[in-house]
């Protein structure tokens, strides 16, 4: 049997696994993500770790395929990172270093597309062929994988799916700079905003009102006890997302969506609201999409980074 590490990288912490070659998950654990002096004790951190396990767990080296690694950015196919602003790194090549520190053959991908990869290989995509992850947390983030392999594309940030523009007209400016982006609607801070504007906007009580910081969960639970606003704002929610993933499968055509991020703990009611707004939404030859809630959790990154091993060295 052979083994191999899959490392996610975080802008807080950093999530380390132990795999079998089957993808058995055999072990995983958490070092904290160092981003001081532009994050150059990150790799060496890494490493250390790997190295502090394998001589713990008596782990045979030669039994070792490689590393994967996932960077909270850009990356293309040979492993050189265009930039991660969280981390505070600039452009190199992540999979040299990395395997440089370690002396083991390490393949490097973007963090959503790894994890979209995982999710794939694993959880909610398992059994299909073309998928698109879509991950509704704080911000919209993805990853498209066709035939078994993700799209990087030519420059690294295939799968940005969070910043095509979905409404012209927007005031408020994204984090990204631009206006109108998938990321200001169907993000939970996307729910966050929509509340605040329906608030504004209308007289209707609501429970929602006598909160001073509301969350997305807030106006799930408040729209799940039947508050009236809440759910014209989920409604509202449902359009946006619906309307997204119904471009998204016009240009993809998956077999697939998976659905991750915090906004998915909503679960089939999320799906149950999102459905008719897509459907009316998508061009009929791509309607035949199907969707899934996400099953890997925080663990898919660590899967997909050592599917990527396998792939490029089993």
């Amino acid at each position: 049997m052979r083994y191999g590490f899959g490392v996610d990288i975080g802008g807080t912490t950093v999530k380390l696994a132990f795999f079998d070659e089957t993808g058995m998950l055999l072990d995983k654990w958490e070092i904290p993500t160092v981003t001081a002096d532009g994050g150059r004790q990150i790799l060496p951190d890494v490493a250390a770790s790997v190295a502090s396990y394998i001589k713990d767990h008596g782990v045979d080296k030669n039994g070792v395929i490689g590393i994967g690694v996932g960077v909270p950015g850009p990356v293309n196919d040979a492993g050189v990172v265009n930039r991660c602003i969280n981390l505070g790194w600039g452009v190199f090549n992540i999979a040299q270093e990395l395997s440089q520190l370690t002396g083991f053959a390490v393949k490097a991908g973007n963090d959503a597309n790894v994890a979209a990869l995982g999710e794939y290989w694993k959880g909610g995509g398992a059994g299909y062929t073309s998928m698109v992850m879509v991950t509704l947390g704080t911000g919209v983030g993805g990853g498209i994988v066709l035939d078994g392999k993700v799209l990087h594309g030519a420059h690294g940030s295939g799968g940005e799916i969070g910043h095509m523009v979905l409404r012209r007209g927007e005031t408020e400016a994204c984090g990204c700079g631009k206006r109108g982006c998938v990321e200001q609607y169907c993000s939970a801070t996307g729910v966050v905003r929509l509340a605040r504007r329906h608030l504004e906007a209308a007289q209707m009580d609501s429970c929602l009102r006598h909160r001073q910081n509301i969350t997305a969960k807030d106006v799930f639970d408040a729209g799940k006890a039947g508050d009236g606003l809440a759910l014209e704002i989920l409604e509202d929610y449902y359009d946006h997302l619906g309307e997204f993933l119904a471009d998204l499968c016009c240009v993809v055509d998956p077999e697939v969506v998976v659905l991750g991020g915090g906004v998915c703990k909503a679960g089939q009611m999320l799906l149950d609201g999102m459905t008719p707004y897509f459907h009316r939404h998508v061009f009929h030859a791509a309607s035949g999409a199907k969707f899934a809630i996400a099953r890997l959790g925080n663990d898919a990154g660590t899967y997909g980074t050592f599917k990527l091993v396998l792939d490029a060295f089993g």
